[in-house]
C-alpha cells in the first residue's frame, strides 16, 4: 500500500530515498521519523541504509538501481562506497559511474528487467546499466521530457508516467516495457513524479501533499492490495461526479 511522509517539510520523498525490491536507501539527517516510516515498513523484508552521496542528501536523484545493483556517480566517495558495500545485501552490485549527466536518478528509470534512459547518455554508461543492473536499456522521452526518472516511476508491477503522456505513447511504452503504464501525478497535481514517489512490488511512499485520488491511481498503477485499474477508474467517476452534483 502507500505510505505518505515527508523530508523535514518537503514533499519530494523521492529526492531523499531510493526504493528497490532488495534494498532501500534513505538520506542521513532530516527528522528520525524519516526514516523510521521506511524502517516500520521495509525492516523485516529488506535493509534500509541511511547514507549521503558525495556528501549530498540528495540520494535519490543521484542514484539508481534494482534489486540486482546500484549504481552511483562519480562524486561518491570510498567512504561512502565502502559504507554501501557493508550496508547492502552480497547479491547486490554496486558500481561508480562516471558519467557527464551525473544525477542518475533523473536520467535512468529502471526496474528489475528493463531500464528507460536519457537519450544522450554515454554508450559506455549504457554498457554498464545493461552490466550491473542486469536490463535491457532504451533510450527514451516520456512527453518530450528527456530526463525519464524525473518523470516515471515503474517497478515489474506496473508503471506511472508524465500525465502529458499520450495515449499511443503509454501503449508503445508498455509493449516495450512489457508492463501496464498509468498516467498520473503526485503531490497535489506535480508531474515530477519521480520527486514525489518511490515504490518497489509491494509497497510505495508518496509526499505527504499527495491526494486520495492520485494514492488511488498510485495503487492500482502499482497493483498495491491488488486494486484494479477499473476499480480506481469507478472510483474517481463517483468523486467527480459527488463534486459536481
Amino acid at each position: 500500500m502507500a505510505t505518505r511522509t515527508q523530508f523535514e517539510n518537503s514533499s519530494d520523498i523521492g529526492v531523499f530515498a531510493k526504493l528497490t525490491n532488495s534494498y532501500c536507501l534513505t538520506a542521513v539527517g532530516g527528522s528520525t521519523n524519516f526514516h523510521s516510516v521506511f524502517e516500520s515498513e521495509l525492516a523485516d523484508v529488506v535493509p534500509v541504509v541511511q547514507t549521503t552521496i558525495g556528501g549530498t542528501r540528495i540520494i535519490g536523484r543521484l542514484t539508481a538501481g534494482n534489486r540486482h545493483g546500484l549504481l552511483v556517480p562519480g562524486s561518491t566517495t570510498d567512504q561512502e562506497l565502502q559504507h554501501l558495500r557493508n550496508a547492502l545485501p552480497d547479491t547486490v552490485a554496486l558500481q561508480r559511474v562516471e558519467e557527464r549527466l551525473s544525477a542518475l536518478g533523473n536520467v535512468i528509470a529502471a526496474n528489475d528487467y528493463v531500464a528507460l534512459v536519457h537519450p544522450d547518455i554515454d554508450r559506455e554508461t549504457e554498457e554498464i546499466i545493461a552490466d550491473v543492473l542486469k536490463v535491457e536499456v532504451f533510450r527514451q522521452t516520456l512527453a518530450d521530457n528527456v530526463l525519464v526518472g524525473s518523470y516515471c516511476a515503474i517497478t515489474n508491477q506496473g508503471g506511472l508516467v508524465h500525465p502529458k503522456t499520450s495515449v499511443n505513447d503509454q501503449d508503445e511504452l508498455s509493449t516495450l516495457l512489457q508492463i501496464p503504464l498509468m498516467a498520473g501525478t503526485v503531490n497535489r497535481g506535480s508531474d515530477v513524479i519521480g520527486a514525489g514517489l518511490v515504490v518497489n512490488d509491494w509497497c510505495a511512499f508518496t509526499g505527504f501533499d499527495t491526494t486520495a485520488t492520485e494514492i488511488s491511481v498510485i495503487e492500482a498503477a502499482f497493483k498495491l492490495q491488488g486494486r484494479s485499474q477499473q476499480a480506481v477508474i469507478g472510483e474517481m467517476r463517483d468523486a467527480l461526479i459527488d463534486n459536481y452534483a
